[in-house]
């Protein structure tokens, strides 16, 4: 797996700005390799679903087959820890598109937020103080914003062994979705 896969074209970025989609790549690079069975399984889906849209994310070079266990098992894996894309191109159409793949990945980010509000009461203390939303205003320039989205990616950076190698997770840690969005207000 490589680190990022850049998606350029229109084509390619509507083709990721899919509910299940997102879910799905998401899944194989939490999880690592599996098959459309069991990520169906995990994701509450139909197989010819996830089967349908695996194929899918692998036309655009977003998942791929990776080695099975047998000659009948057919996993799919992730081909990037990360997927980036401009949102300022000079092409109206791709721009369109990195909208549209911006805004399922709002509403998803949304999903993910209630379906933890939900269940959050059923945490450890520790977990319900250490999560949860929040937000700062701060009056800065593009040029600001741009270099404070870089250290905040350069800060998270540090855990990105853990992502790929188990063995570098401490005792007690969890997944955790940390989501970074800036969102300039008049």
């Amino acid at each position: 797996m490589t680190d990022e896969i850049r998606l350029t074209e229109a084509t390619s970025l509507r083709a990721y700005a899919h509910p299940l989609r997102l879910r799905l790549i998401g899944l194989l690079r939490a999880e690592g390799p599996m098959t459309a069975t069991q990520a169906a399984a995990r994701l509450g889906d139909t197989v010819p679903n996830c089967s349908f849209h695996l194929r899918q994310l692998a036309k655009y070079g977003l998942a791929e087959r990776a080695p099975g266990v047998d000659a009948r098992e057919r996993p799919w894996r992730a081909t990037a820890q990360y997927t980036s894309w401009d949102h300022d191109s000079d092409d109206p159409a791709v721009r369109a598109a990195a909208d549209q793949l911006s805004a399922t990945i709002v509403t998803e980010y949304a999903r993910r937020a209630q379906e933890y509000l939900t269940t959050r009461g059923d945490e450890p203390a520790e977990w319900r103080r250490a999560a949860g939303p929040g937000d700062v205003l701060a009056h800065v320039t593009a040029e600001e914003l741009g270099e404070l989205m870089a250290q905040i990616d350069a800060l998270m950076s540090r855990y990105d062994d853990r992502l790929t190698d188990p063995s570098r997770r401490p005792a007690g840690s969890r997944p955790v979705q940390i989501i970074r969005m800036a969102v300039p207000r008049d």
